[in-house]
């Protein structure tokens, strides 16, 4: 447990400065008691009752103000939280030949709002990932319920060189892997959704790395963007025939378990949350929990009442 504002914890100084003096009062008190020489009229202006009731109202009252003294403080605690697991990581092509323009108005821009679509139609507590890919593949967004943290990321691609399938499906199971403590030994509910032309170009064969995401149990559902008449103009001004590769994406989605879609819109990808499943894990989160403690100390004020008015007949 931590605090976030320290500086008031500086009052229990003179909390602690008053409670030495009740003690010393207290010792003198008893001093004092001892002057009587006559016990029998002591006894009578001063009739036996336990001694140790005097200090319950002044100890919870000391208690209250302590209490009260840390809950201004803002205490934290380490607070078990649960959360869904189920996961969908969006892989995302970046590449040049993403750039062509038979899908209109270019492939690129039609799978970006294919994948927002898709991601505002997702269950709000679902976690959802972003793994853009060129020549490599990394992972822009983790696994997150926040929507607008995705959306940022993928009206921010830009395209690059490259196209690393395999790369890209093995970056979306490391992200799904790592999305909590459990999912080492007890991976969530997931699904990767890749959006490509389907060239590979670069990096692992696509082959592998759908042998182990098979084995994970990860189903990778491949949307293709393209035609066989795609072209892209390079810098020098050439024209560069780009034609889809929607076999390859097919046979990835074979491969896993997954789904194969053809310049799909986000509408027709539904089917891929529908069946993803549900687990509820937990996420350990930082909290304020002074309320507890201004809870705990109107308790205590409470007690000091109590106890002062049943044996004393009057409030501390």
């Amino acid at each position: 447990m931590s605090v976030r504002s320290p500086g008031w914890l500086l009052l229990l100084v003179p909390l602690a400065a008053l409670i030495a003096v009740y003690v010393v009062m207290q010792r003198r008190r008893g001093r004092y008691a001892v002057r009587f020489t006559n016990l029998e009229l002591l006894d009578k202006v001063a009739p036996r009752r336990p001694g140790w009731r005097r200090h319950v109202p002044a100890g919870a009252f000391c208690a209250m103000l302590a209490l009260l003294v840390v809950g201004f403080a803002r205490p934290t605690a380490d607070v078990q939280v649960p959360r869904e697991r189920a996961t969908i990581i969006v892989a995302f092509d970046v590449s040049g030949s993403m750039e062509a323009t038979d899908v209109r108005p270019t492939r690129f821009e039609a799978a970006k709002r294919a994948a927002l679509t898709f991601v505002e139609r997702l269950p709000e507590r679902f976690n959802v990932g972003l793994v853009p890919f060129s020549g490599s593949a990394s992972v822009a967004v983790p696994p997150t319920t926040d929507r607008t943290l995705f959306s940022r990321a993928v009206d921010q691609l830009t395209p690059g060189q490259g196209t690393a399938i395999g790369e890209a499906v093995m970056a979306a199971r490391d992200a799904i892997r790592t999305l909590d403590r459990q999912a080492e030994t007890e991976p969530p509910p997931a699904h990767v959704v890749l959006l490509s032309d389907g060239a590979n170009t670069v990096g692992r064969s696509v082959e592998s790395a759908a042998e182990q995401v098979a084995a994970d149990r990860i189903p990778v559902s491949t949307i293709a963007y393209g035609t066989e008449d795609g072209v892209i103009e390079t810098a020098s001004g050439d024209i560069l025939r780009v034609p889809v590769d929607g076999p390859a994406l097919e046979d990835l989605a074979t491969r896993t378990g997954g789904d194969f879609h053809e310049a799909a819109s986000g509408e027709e990808l539904q089917s891929v949350y529908e069946d993803i499943g549900s687990s509820v894990g937990h996420r350990t989160e930082e909290r304020e929990v002074w309320q507890w403690f201004i809870a705990a100390g109107l308790a205590t004020a409470l007690l000091a009442a109590a106890t002062s008015l049943l044996w004393f007949s009057r409030l501390p």
